[in-house]
């Protein structure tokens, strides 16, 4: 009689579903998950040690490429640990802003994970579905920052400048005729506001047509309910934080808890699931993208009634103007001093959190009175979430793994670091 061995498997990092570089040891009983090893590090990029040799401006840019999916939220948290640091608050307008475009890069961070995760499960409609509506949203990121994704529009002391007044409009050519391209514009013939309102109106019978899809859909069901469970106390154990948590039943979200920006002037509410599995983190991220909706819908109502400042007026750390800065000798040297060499914080460390569309994305800053962070220590909260890996996934088939890296949405940038 032959002996029967546990074997070992690859799974990654050239697996389609292993989302770019995770290489997954697993040990398997036949097709049973018997333990999961997750390698991580394959797409390490030393974010946190260049940060310390870098004046903080410059350090913007590289909060965009961790969560690469979500990427104006992860500069968020970095302003505001140098806001907090330097005493200074963004003008209302400006946080009003930044609430907008959080609330539009959680839909795009949930539309991204919706489309793979369906995908990895074998659902392909979804994917396109879900990138119909991603197009939208990264015109509105290149209207405000001139990039589709790496925006670097957050600054300390505010955002880089005002909503746009006319978006861009597509041209004819040999490809589309003006009849198409006249379909194309109609929603962009105003400005940004506009623009994003237009979305916000189309967006609900959008998310309808996904839960059409998806919700009730018998192959999903088998897929993803009892799939992953997590308990509320262990979720709490293991470090979850965002749509993990809450679907484990615990109705925790920096937004409410810990308000920053103008959060506790809006109204939303926390969406909180049942039983712990994939199919409630699903139900929690399609609710979070309505909610989502709604707090974008009261930003561009506050916003069109109150034009202000959207950048502090102190140039020691805000940059003048152009104009300013062409013609006047004192907002040239604040230009050339600010770009060169920054401006430096006060001794001291910072913590500050926000609620990222994967869960507490936190940045711990440690300065020694320079103009460059003695130590920046990210928290990201995907990294977290792999390390329970093992433990979710126990038991299940190789099959289920799969669901289970796609309701965890890891975007390894921020893993890794």
């Amino acid at each position: 009689m032959p002996e029967i061995k546990n074997y070992t498997l690859n799974f990654g990092p050239q697996h389609p579903s292993a989302h770019g570089v995770l290489r997954l040891v697993l040990e398997m009983d036949g097709e049973t998950i018997v333990r999961a090893d997750p390698h991580i590090g394959l797409l390490h990029r030393a974010t946190e040690k260049l940060a310390e040799s870098k004046p903080y401006n410059q350090s913007i840019p590289y909060m965009d490429r961790l969560d690469y999916v979500s990427m104006m939220c992860n500069e968020h948290g970095y302003v505001l640990a140098l806001e907090k640091m330097l005493g200074v608050k963004a003008p209302e307008r400006a946080q009003y802003i930044r609430v907008m475009f959080d609330e539009i890069t959680r839909i795009l961070n949930h539309l991204m994970w919706l489309g793979a995760h369906a995908l990895d499960i074998g659902a392909m409609t979804i994917f396109l579905y879900a990138f119909r509506e991603r197009e939208d949203l990264m015109d509105m990121y290149e209207a405000v920052s001139g990039a589709r994704m790496h925006a670097a529009y957050y600054r300390p002391g505010g955002v880089y400048r005002d909503l746009p007044g006319r978006m861009p409009q597509y041209e004819a050519s040999k490809w589309h005729s003006q009849k198409e391209v006249d379909v194309k514009n109609s929603n962009r013939q105003g400005g940004l506001l506009d623009f994003v309102e237009d979305f916000v109106r189309r967006f609900p019978k959008c998310v309808d047509e996904y839960e059409t899809l998806l919700t009730d859909n018998r192959i999903w069901k088998q897929r993803t309910v009892d799939i992953g469970v997590v308990s509320p106390e262990r979720a709490l154990q293991l470090g979850f934080t965002g749509p993990m948590l809450r679907g484990s039943g615990i109705e925790w979200d920096l937004r409410k808890k810990q308000p920053y920006a103008v959060y506790d002037k809006l109204d939303f509410d926390i969406p909180v699931g049942l039983t712990g599995d994939s199919y409630d983190r699903y139900l929690v991220r399609i609710e979070e993208m309505r909610q989502s909706n709604s707090i974008i819908k009261q930003c561009i109502k506050w916003l069109r009634e109150n034009p202000g400042p959207v950048m502090l007026d102190n140039h020691k750390l805000t940059p003048p103007n152009r104009e300013h800065m062409k013609g006047d000798m004192e907002s040239l040297i604040h230009h050339f001093k600010l770009f060169t060499e920054g401006y430096a914080l006060p001794e001291g460390e910072v913590y500050s959190a926000v609620e990222h569309p994967k869960g507490e994305f936190g940045v711990y800053l440690v300065s020694d009175g320079s103009n460059k962070p003695y130590r920046l220590k990210i928290r990201a909260p995907g990294f977290a979430h792999i390390s329970s890996l093992n433990e979710m996934t126990k038991g299940h088939m190789l099959a289920d793994v799969v669901a289970i890296i796609g309701t965890q949405d890891i975007v390894f940038g921020e893993v890794d670091r």
